[in-house]
């Protein structure tokens, strides 16, 4: 036994005071009323997401490009546009211990997900300038990839905004 006995009666009694879970696995915990209407894009509609964020600091960057995805499955002609260090988030050359391999569960979720929104038709732009901040280099690219000079960002945003573009803008640092 690792511990003495009054150390071992008090990990019981702990244990014993509340079940653990409290809940079977499956209990809802939450409601699932959807208070608006699920919307699909109508004829011609747009949504561009910029992503200024850095992969992995925090689930901004992620959450961005999983609601560009659900916009494109919605209907809407969808774009992401990565800048500064969001520009990150598009390098095909990340893994542990080799590229490709994940370090730990999720090291490239953002990858996977951006591959699946390229090849469900999405577009993905990655801003030159916020790469050669980074250290990264064009080749460095996932397919797909667009890369775009840094004073695309804004036309970009003045392009999907006359469009009348739904326009999701995301930072963190």
């Amino acid at each position: 036994m690792p511990f003495d006995e009054q150390i071992q009666a008090n990990i019981e009694a702990s244990l014993a005071e509340i079940p653990h879970p409290s809940l079977p696995k499956g209990t809802n915990l939450y409601g699932s009323t959807k208070i608006f209407p699920d919307y699909q894009a109508q004829e011609g509609e747009s949504y561009l997401t910029l992503v200024h964020g850095i992969p992995h600091e925090s689930s901004v960057s992620f959450v961005a490009i999983l609601q560009a995805t659900r916009a494109l499955r919605k209907g809407f002609e969808s774009a992401i546009y990565f800048y500064g260090p969001g520009t990150l988030a598009c390098a095909a050359n990340r893994g542990f211990p080799t590229t490709g391999d994940a370090g730990f569960p999720g090291e490239l979720n953002m990858n996977g997900s951006l591959e699946t929104f390229i090849a469900e038709g999405g577009t993905v732009f990655c801003c030159r300038f916020g790469m050669a901040l980074h250290g990264m280099r064009e080749e460095d690219l996932l397919a797909g990839v667009v890369p775009a000079h840094p004073l695309d960002v804004q036309d970009a945003l003045i392009h999907y905004a006359r469009k009348g573009a739904v326009i999701n803008s995301t930072y963190n640092l």
